[in-house]
């Protein structure tokens, strides 16, 4: 083999076999990262019945490619290496020969996507609903680029919204509807569930479920503009017990605070803020942003972006733009006399 053409077939296979090692390969070991550092690469493990049908079938895609790897790899290390085709001891030493192995994994790789299509399907089909009743149901509607959770109820008065944070029992399932009010997005927690959908002017639905307490981080992952990394969300499962004392607190609405810099912080928001956002119990009913009733229950603000501590609700407050530049939500120019009285009212929302 001429020594120019072999290295060319050397650098093309490299080439090939680095890339296709990052496609696959690098996935899978960022699946043991730590969940603090980067919660969502657990996506190969499962906390509930609604995911683990679906993880199975990731592992199984997982190999498969590994499979395909290895064995191109391999064909490729012959092809490269293989004697001249006038040599009667080569693999492929006519182009009869050649087509042959081109049949046969032809055939081969037909009988496995055949094999793999019917057992997605099947997958597909157990996860489409839950095997009891769901004990909760929820609208979640996705927005540019934030969640808003509708939680339902027989008696509406005892229905309420939320935002980027679902709070759900443990060990039941549960009902969720998913809308969009602007562009597509897609409903994402990989430890309960696989993803889904969110079309406008469509209703999908997705079921639920958590078998051990704990938090578990969502994403959407339909690209939906600029800032669609930072559409995160939270599902937050508790003990029975625990969640209907959640659920009776965010039932009610926001509890009025008389002092001087509360009163001029309420004042502020619902000359600046009120045509956005509600704020139950007041005259602040806006509804084009997230419901900030009980702001302070929650862990992160900016749909994940920020922990909720007071200076990062103060820095999204001035710095919006610069943390999530497209958002909705814009920079907020105050003096700080304003800023510390809107900050003090906002802390009050609990």
């Amino acid at each position: 083999m001429n020594g120019s053409v072999f290295r060319f077939r050397l650098g093309v296979a490299v080439t090939y076999a680095f890339f296709l090692c990052v496609l696959t390969v690098a996935p899978v070991s960022a699946a043991w990262a730590e969940n603090e550092a980067a919660p969502l690469n657990y996506f190969l493990h499962s906390y509930g019945p609604a995911s683990m049908p679906t993880m199975h079938l990731g592992w199984v895609m997982v190999a498969l490619v590994v499979a395909v790897f290895v064995i191109v790899a391999l064909l490729l290390g012959r092809a490269i290496f293989h004697k001249r085709p006038d040599d009667d001891t080569g693999l492929i030493g006519s182009e009869d020969k050649g087509m042959r192995w081109i049949y046969i994994g032809t055939g081969i790789s037909a009988c496995i996507l055949f094999a793999l299509a019917i057992y997605t399907l099947i997958t597909l089909n157990m996860i489409a609903r839950s095997t009891q009743a769901p004990a909760l149901t929820l609208t979640v509607t996705g927005y540019d680029w934030w969640w808003k959770v509708e939680y339902e109820d027989d008696d509406p008065t005892r229905s309420f919204v939320s935002a980027n944070e679902i709070h759900i029992p443990v060990g039941q399932p549960v009902l969720v509807k998913l809308k969009s009010a602007d562009v597509i997005h897609a409903f994402w927690v990989p430890m309960l569930a696989g993803k889904t959908q969110m079309i406008p002017g469509q209703t999908n639905r997705q079921w639920i479920q958590a078998d051990a307490e704990g938090v578990y981080r969502g994403q959407c992952t339909q690209y939906c503009g600029i800032q669609h990394a930072h559409m995160g969300l939270e599902v937050v499962a508790q003990s029975a017990a625990e969640f209907r004392k959640w659920q009776d607190a965010q039932r009610r609405a926001s509890v009025a605070v008389s002092s001087i810099d509360i009163n001029a912080g309420k004042q502020l928001f619902l000359d600046r803020c009120a045509g956005c956002h509600a704020i139950r119990g007041t005259e602040a009913v806006g509804a084009h942003a997230p419901d900030l009733t009980h702001l302070k229950s929650r862990r992160l603000i900016a749909a994940g972006l920020l922990t909720n501590t007071p200076e990062h609700l103060v820095d999204w407050i001035t710095h919006a733009q610069d943390l999530k530049p497209g958002a909705r939500m814009p920079s907020m120019m105050l003096t700080a006399t304003e800023l510390g009285a809107l900050s003090a009212y906002l802390s009050t929302l609990e």
